[in-house]
Formats: C-alpha cells, sequence, structure tokens
C-alpha cells in the first residue's frame, strides 16, 4: 500500500483538527466559557477600580444568537473566546503579581479591559444576526 503524505505540515493539520472539534462543541460549553469571561472581566474591572459590569443587551443574548447562528459562525465565536482567554488569563495573573508587590495595577488593568470589550465586540459582531 503506498504511503500517503499531507501538503501541509502537522502543526497546521493539528490545528485544522482542534478547529473542527471545536465546531461541534456543543452550545452549552461555547455559552459556558462565555460566561467564565465574563467572570474574568469581573476580576478585571475590580484591579481596573471600575464596578463590575452588569450583563445585558447583547453580550446577555449570546447563547440565543449562538442558537440561531451558523455553523461557521459559532466557529469563529469559538475561536474569538479562545483568543479572549489566551489574553486574559496571563494578564490576570501579571495584574495580581503587580498588586501582591505592592504595585498599582488600575492602569495597565483598563488597558486590559479596553482589550477585553474590543474583542467581546467582536465576537458579539460574528454571531449578530441583524
Amino acid at each position: 500500500m503506498p504511503c500517503i503524505m499531507s501538503a501541509l505540515p502537522p502543526d497546521q493539520i493539528r490545528t485544522m483538527r482542534e478547529s473542527a472539534q471545536a465546531a461541534k462543541e456543543p452550545l452549552g460549553s461555547l455559552a459556558r466559557r462565555w460566561s467564565d469571561l465574563h467572570e474574568q472581566a469581573g476580576q478585571l474591572a475590580s484591579l481596573a477600580g471600575l464596578a463590575p459590569e452588569a450583563a445585558s443587551g447583547a453580550v446577555a443574548g449570546f447563547s440565543a444568537q449562538l442558537g440561531e447562528a451558523s455553523e461557521w459562525q459559532r466557529e469563529l465565536a469559538w475561536q474569538g473566546i479562545e483568543d479572549i482567554d489566551a489574553m486574559m488569563r496571563p494578564g490576570l495573573a501579571a495584574l495580581r503579581t503587580l498588586t501582591e508587590r505592592g504595585q498599582e495595577a488600575a492602569v495597565p488593568a483598563l488597558a486590559l479591559w479596553r482589550e477585553f470589550h474590543a474583542a467581546r465586540d467582536a465576537v458579539l459582531a460574528v454571531v449578530d444576526r441583524d
């Protein structure tokens, strides 16, 4: 039997498989990840000296929008959520380190807060049906 080789490097094939798996994830998993991001955002708001954000409008309706979204929209939303998480986890860890050292974390926390909002708005735009 002849050996069949792919023209793509192994890392790219793995990324494609992971992306395909993410698209198959149940909507509840996406909604849960969305909720987890907003818990992180609450911690970030506290570090930035801001009041926690109330879930309303498109943010609160994200799960419903996912239910109406097409597969490609859900896949892009999943990737966007992954990207936000990849930004938030190390950012929050760094901010906590600053506060543990007694340094002021409000200014960098506010910068991360703005980045979070920009990225979140992009994810919301992907699933927006209007």
